[in-house]
């Protein structure tokens, strides 16, 4: 069910990060380009929350990202990963998707929850253990920045404000330059 709905894998590029940054900085990037995100996870999905907070025997657990699945009506969970897969994440995540169930869905109308782990890399025999293991609908997927080396070719911030700043000041001189016309002269 939880691999239906998403794919692997996500392609972030649009971010313009490598991958090398911490999990806040991820979900960071990805909230500054919302629209673009949702797009990239599929359609019908909707923002709910991020660092979504429950507290649970007095413990704060804090879900990176929850969204809504318009069309299957479900709550998604989202466990962001900088590094490759590990099994341990999915026991986390597990009970992130039975929090959510139990605390948020109502089963009427909603669909189960599912969860989606984004990591950098996973080894197939690996998730496919951990998986088998979980009675939680889940999923897991990599997730992919900008290449370093595509990345490298780009140019930097202060580049591109070179750029633009040079070509204002050469538009700036065009219009200065330009033959002014006096349309009260012609009356």
């Amino acid at each position: 069910m939880a691999q239906q709905l998403t794919k692997d894998p996500y392609v972030f590029q649009h971010l313009g990060w490598g991958e090398e940054l911490a999990e806040r900085g991820l979900e960071d990037a990805l909230m500054d380009r919302l629209q673009d995100t949702l797009m990239e996870l599929g359609r019908g999905m909707t923002f709910v929350g991020r660092q979504v907070r429950f507290t649970v025997d007095g413990v704060d657990r804090w879900i990176d990202l929850l969204l809504f699945h318009t069309e299957q009506l479900r709550y998604v969970v989202i466990e962001l990963k900088v590094e490759e897969f590990e099994a341990e994440s999915v026991g986390q995540l597990g009970a992130y998707v039975v929090m959510v169930d139990d605390l948020l869905r109502k089963p009427a109308i909603h669909a189960p929850t599912i969860g989606l782990l984004l990591c950098t890399g996973k080894r197939e025999s690996t998730v496919r253990y951990a998986l088998a293991a979980s009675a939680a609908p889940i999923a897991v997927a990599q997730w992919q920045g900008l290449p370093d080396d595509a990345r490298a070719v780009l140019p930097s911030v202060e580049e591109l404000e070179a750029v633009v700043h040079d070509e204002l000041a050469r538009q700036a001189s065009l219009l200065a330059d330009a033959p002014q016309t006096n349309d009260s002269a012609a009356e």
